[in-house]
């Protein structure tokens, strides 16, 4: 069991203000919340089982004072400081209304925690030890470093991750998170460390309210209750309590530097601009669109072809065809016309992959069928009769016409890794996480969670595929969240640097893993010390052996309670340099590097 004590002082949310009525007036918040004793959600009844790998030790909640004090003054949509709460000045019908809109809210929600949740909703299980929340920190320099760190290595790393502003008030899944970003600057083997929030509308608008008013797009749209939450989402935008068309998106997922700009991204929004500070500190520019041109959502997984500099990006929508889009933005910013993709349904289109010439576009079994909700169920559902397919299409064709679709039975890769050509066989080789139950992320279910690192073979001649695991049958385990070398994206590439998800979903280390030969390396972090993705990052662009870099990834010992950077020569798998971190620092999803020279050239 973790230190208690230790989490206490580093765990952060805010409580939410009341619901009578939603006028924000915020106050400090000083109680203690112990997740392990289920006080997290006070009105509920019974008890439900949690078989998890988490711990839940006691949370003590900071005053609004100490977040605050935590930021530094920055021009976020004209205001002087994004932290500061501002009033909205309210008509006595739109006080009236939020009374009104409020009172419903509260009685749904009494309703929702007379039931146990499922686990993939109960904040109980969701943030629950080392995935719980913690507040912003200011630039820490001079970091204690262990080892050297390698004279390669100048520059700023930063992971996203989800990182809830407001203690939950009913049902929340991980991904539910507000983003925010960790990064350590490194210059000279000396190392810093900052970690702030992207400053989304939604998270604006949420502290200016005193509490959360968005719906949560896993924890709470499902069934009845789900429904009722999205009508009083949207008469609250009746009444212009609160803003739903400048973006509802989290902005919690990837990061990708591009056209001299580190955006932070989220499949349900457009993506965030986030500056990075000469000493490593975070600032939100704003929603970031291209200059206009972005009109729709973008998946959090773009790919940055490192040949061409050009980013090729896809855009699903749940609610109307089209359901699926693919466009692509020149090395300047400059984006293409939308190519829609036939599918006859929404589908979950996490990611996708890019080869030298064409972009692989996987339609499989998890499909959004928002009639569900109707019948009490959750919106996003595992079709089993649906027979998973993967389109081929030219990078640069002007419309779909040309797609070719190749059928994977029973594959579903949340993650895709690679891609390929290989034209003496007129295949595509694409490198995946096949994982089974396909919707085990966002549904419960009694079998567990298996991720098997896949070599997919499309055929583009034949139309047929073959599949078969990379791994032997004796030394499989599970692998999810990783990368290869991005200098090779879309060529054929030998190792893939994967994150070791066992017990799930914590990450005890990371496998080096030979795709040619199925061979793998592993690096465990040590008894009670658990991870996240490993970042592979080139010793030098210009090196000649693929695996001529190190492995960069936050690690956490749940022992100790405390977090640090680990640096891992990717050649040998042996640990170069380890940074102590100031404070905790959460699980969390994907990051990236930018460089000296990028940092000093953004926009």
């Amino acid at each position: 069991m973790a230190n208690s004590n230790a989490y206490a002082a580093t765990s952060s949310w805010i409580k939410p203000k009341s619901r009578a009525p939603l006028i924000p007036e915020l106050g400090s918040c000083k109680r203690s919340l112990s997740v392990s004793q289920h006080n997290l959600l006070p009105h509920r009844k019974g008890k439900f089982d949690i078989k998890s790998s988490l711990q839940a030790p006691t949370i003590r909640l900071p005053n609004q004072t100490q977040i605050q004090k935590a930021r530094k003054p920055a021009t976020i949509e004209k205001r002087k400081s994004p932290s500061s709460p501002m009033k909205p000045q309210w008509s006595l019908l739109q006080k009236a209304a939020a009374i009104a809109l409020d009172a419903v809210e509260s009685a749904l929600t009494a309703r929702e925690l007379e039931h146990p949740f499922p686990k993939t909703a109960d904040p109980v299980v969701q943030i629950a030890g080392n995935f719980s929340p913690v507040p912003e920190r200011p630039v820490k320099r001079k970091l204690p470093v262990t080892g050297k760190i390698p004279d390669s290595i100048q520059g700023v790393y930063v992971r996203n991750g989800a990182n809830p502003l407001f203690e939950p008030l009913a049902g929340h899944h991980l991904f539910d998170g507000d983003g925010m970003i960790h990064s350590v600057k490194i210059s000279d083997g000396s190392a810093s460390y900052a970690c702030r929030f992207t400053e989304t509308q939604r998270l604006i608008q949420e502290r200016d309210l005193g509490r959360p008013v968005f719906p949560k797009a896993i924890g709470e749209l499902h069934g009845h209750s789900g429904i009722a939450r999205l009508l009083l989402f949207y008469a609250r935008g009746v009444f212009k309590l609160v803003d739903h068309d400048h973006g509802t998106g989290v902005a919690n997922a990837g990061l990708v530097y591009f056209n001299n700009r580190l955006l932070a991204m989220s499949e349900d929004d457009l993506p965030y601009n986030v500056r990075v500070d000469p000493d490593g500190d975070l600032e939100t520019v704003g929603r970031y669109s291209f200059n206009g041109q972005l009109k729709s959502p973008m998946i959090a997984h773009p790919k940055l072809d490192p040949v061409s500099g050009e980013l090729f990006a896809l855009s699903y929508d749940v609610i109307q065809n089209p359901y699926l889009k693919y466009f692509w933005f020149s090395r300047n910013g400059e984006k293409s016309e939308d190519i829609e993709i036939p599918v006859s349904e929404p589908t979950m289109m996490h990611d996708f992959a890019i080869t030298e010439n064409f972009v692989i576009v996987p339609d499989q079994q998890v499909v959004f069928k928002l009639s569900e909700m109707i019948r009490g169920g959750s919106p996003v559902v595992y079709d089993k009769k649906k027979v998973a397919r993967f389109g081929v299409l030219d990078k640069y064709a002007k419309n779909s016409s040309g797609i070719k679709w190749v059928e994977v039975p029973d594959c579903f890769c949340f993650h895709l890794w690679n891609a390929w050509e290989e034209p003496e066989t007129d295949e595509i080789v694409v490198i995946g996480s096949c994982m089974t139950p396909p919707d085990s992320i966002f549904n419960e279910c009694e079998e567990g969670l298996k991720s098997v690192l896949s070599e997919i073979r499309l055929n583009l001649k034949t139309g047929k595929s073959t599949r078969r695991p990379i791994l032997s049958y004796e030394h499989q385990v599970n692998l999810e969240a990783g990368m290869v070398n991005r200098n090779r994206l879309g060529r054929k590439t030998q190792y893939a640097y994967l994150a070791i998800a066992e017990p799930w979903p914590k990450v005890s280390g990371f496998a080096k893993v030979n795709l040619f030969t199925g061979e793998i390396k592993k690096f465990i972090y040590g008894d009670e010390k658990f991870g996240g993705e490993p970042m592979f990052l080139p010793a030098s662009p210009d090196s000649k052996s693929e695996d001529d870099g190190y492995i960069l990834t936050f690690v956490h010992d749940e022992k100790a309670w405390k977090s640090e950077l680990q640096i891992i020569n990717a050649m040998t798998m042996k640990l170069e340099a380890s940074v102590k971190l100031p404070s905790r620092v959460p699980y969390g999803f994907h990051g990236t590097f930018i460089n000296e020279k990028d940092l000093a050239n953004q926009a």
